[in-house]
């Protein structure tokens, strides 16, 4: 647990720098992403479930990035959230920052249609490759104690 909470931190670290220095870059970082990061090493890691949620993540933003897109208005939000809710009700998806992402373009007010879907579909990615590959590490160094205690007790044997 607490290699994907350092590999988690330093993700999101370098998602604000590049957000930072990167200019079209930009809305890869939002607040959310750490919701979707704490909400994704709280669970037990199933790579299916967490697809799911981030495949919903992308929906949604999808769903407010085009009815933003449509009319940016109270009308729109409502049905946003209306939609967003029933899908999130619908799928069991029980993970609430789907519901935030979908409210993304409304306060961030983007140019492009696509900039927000393509976004959370980059960070929450790259979140989950980032979780995959310190699972994958905690599991190789999980196994490390036992060996160890293996080999100090085989050369304690030899010696004796």
């Amino acid at each position: 647990m607490r290699i994907r909470t350092y590999a988690i931190c330093l993700y999101i670290i370098l998602i604000y720098w590049v957000s930072l220095h990167i200019p079209y870059m930009h809305s890869l970082f939002f607040p959310t992403l750490g919701a979707f990061s704490l909400l994704f090493i709280s669970r037990p890691f199933e790579k299916s479930q967490l697809r799911k949620i981030a495949l919903g993540a992308v929906f949604s933003s999808c769903i407010g990035s085009i009815l933003n897109h449509w009319n940016p208005g109270v009308l729109s939000l409502l049905l946003t959230l209306l939609i967003v809710i029933f899908c999130i009700n619908r799928l069991n998806l029980n993970a609430p920052p789907i519901l935030a992402v979908a409210l993304i373009p409304f306060f961030t007010q983007p140019t492009q249609l696509w900039v927000i879907p393509l976004s959370v579909c980059g960070a929450l990615l790259g979140l989950l490759v980032t979780l995959s590959a310190a699972v994958y590490i905690e599991k190789r160094f999980e196994s490390l104690p036992s060996l160890l205690n293996r080999i100090v007790k085989t050369e304690s044997d030899s010696v004796n």
